[in-house]
């Protein structure tokens, strides 16, 4: 991605970076609010009923956005060549197919032979999983070799499907498709549906907005047992592959995708130079943009509803003095995220008593309008550091995970900690773990680890795609 996007690519590589945090930090001893709301330490139970939300919760949100706003950067060229919905239908179905595969393929490599009885071969296999997954979604840029490379990557999936079929998985048990990694599934179902109605509403970005209210009729009515809309929540050809529960996901991902329409269309108005309008004004745009996301985390986690809604139109109100004073096409992009934050946002916070209160898991629809908004002004603030120059290489080496973010979500249990294992640094890590300062910078010190393997491959060019 060019150099004026990279605002994007650091969006994804924060998110991705911060699921592999979130995932390492040392577990029962930190504080509430540095783990899921919803599963509060010491114990980490499961309370359904608790409400707020934490930084934990707003990654994979970040993540869906970032997805959906590539969504049109990566497929305008097939509009503008005049492509057909049967062409777009084979490339959405190929990724979704591929994304799928992946969820079933890494959550088995993760659990490969897991007993009592843990042999250092355990952990070598783990890693020859890591090394198929290289060559299964590895593309290289140009023609060259194409047919040594397609040859290479059918062995390796056929390999990988050997390992499936032969090989005892937790439990002792075999390989079930209704094992996978939930995360990356409904990311195949995100990318499926997603591509699909960019596609059909690409010159009516209103139709797509209006998609919407039609899942949120089946989510709500489908309560209803005996309904029509009930059955259709419930049908399925392959339930281990697709759930109408997923859908709800698309409140996040479709308002993304106008980011990335945004962003095009403020590309071709700017052409192809390189930005650079180093200013106060687009510095407190950025700091108001982030006081927006600090402020929604702690006030809706400590339940200062009155407050945290007084305080988002004050800084909401704040930036639009800030924004209408910056010069178009800047100015009108900025607007735009403002706009579309604002709207989501205190949408998300007028429905916050709704459903017992914004909750990620059960996932509510304040939850949903939430986070998306909060995913707006974070891609400003990224976009105005951008501009300004500012924290230029933290965005820099954020974009370099965000472009790779397939090697960051499973490197660290199929590469690193099999490695850690056999090395017998475990125990170092495990002792970290133990106390509360090293126990967050145990997480810290795998988090650089993987990202460190990520960057690795990113500057090689070892680009995994699905």
């Amino acid at each position: 991605m060019q150099q004026r996007d990279i605002s994007l690519d650091a969006l994804r590589g924060l998110a991705i970076l911060a699921m592999v945090l979130s995932s390492s930090i040392a577990f029962g001893i930190l504080p509430a609010w540095m783990y899921h709301a919803q599963e509060p330490p010491p114990a980490h139970t499961f309370m359904p009923g608790l409400p707020g939300i934490t930084w934990v919760d707003l990654v994979f949100p970040f993540f869906l956005f970032s997805m959906g706003a590539a969504i049109p950067l990566a497929l305008h060229r097939k509009a503008k060549d005049g492509a057909g919905l049967l062409s777009i239908l084979l490339i959405a179905a190929r990724r979704y197919a591929l994304l799928a595969f992946f969820a079933l393929f890494t959550w088995h490599a993760r659990y490969i032979a897991l007993t009592a009885d843990v042999k250092p071969a355990t952990y070598l296999l783990q890693a020859a999983a890591f090394v198929l997954l290289c060559f299964q979604l590895y593309r290289p840029a140009g023609p060259q070799h194409k047919t040594t490379w397609t040859i290479i990557k059918a062995a390796a999936f056929l390999l990988a499907a050997g390992m499936l079929y032969l090989l005892p998985f937790k439990g002792g048990q075999g390989f079930s498709l209704y094992n996978s990694d939930i995360i990356l599934l409904v990311l195949a179902n995100m990318a499926f549906f997603g591509t699909i109605a960019w596609w059909c509403t690409r010159r009516h970005p209103v139709w797509r907005l209006g998609i919407l209210p039609f899942v949120m009729a089946v989510l709500l009515a489908a309560k209803e047992p005996g309904s029509w809309t009930a059955d259709l929540f419930q049908w399925s050809p392959l339930p281990w592959l697709y759930k109408f529960y997923y859908l709800k996901y698309l409140f996040i991902l479709l308002p993304g995708t106008l980011a990335g329409e945004w962003l095009l269309q403020h590309n071709a108005a700017t052409g192809a130079a390189a930005e650079n309008a180093a200013s106060a004004r687009t510095g407190r745009i950025a700091v108001l943009a982030f006081a927006v996301i600090v402020t929604n985390v702690i006030c809706l986690f400590g339940r200062h509803l009155l407050g945290n809604l007084a305080l988002s139109v004050v800084f909401c109100w704040g930036l639009y003095l800030e924004i209408r004073k910056v010069a178009h096409p800047r100015g009108a992009l900025l607007l735009r995220f403002l706009q579309a934050g604002a709207y989501l946002l205190l949408l998300g916070l007028f429905f916050e008593g709704y459903e017992g209160g914004i909750k990620k898991d059960p996932s509510t629809f304040s939850y949903y309008l939430v986070t998306g908004g909060l995913a707006f002004f974070m891609l400003t603030a990224f976009y105005c550091w951008q501009l300004t120059g500012a924290g230029a290489a933290i965005l820099r080496y954020l974009g370099l995970n965000g472009r790779n973010p397939m090697v960051a979500y499973v490197s660290g249990n199929l590469l690193l900690l099999p490695l850690l294992r056999l090395s017998g640094g475990m125990t170092l890590y495990s002792d970290m773990q133990r106390h509360v300062i090293t126990g967050f910078l145990s997480g810290v010190l795998f988090t650089a680890m993987v990202s460190g393997v990520t960057v690795f491959f990113t500057k090689r060019g070892w680009m995994w795609k699905t």
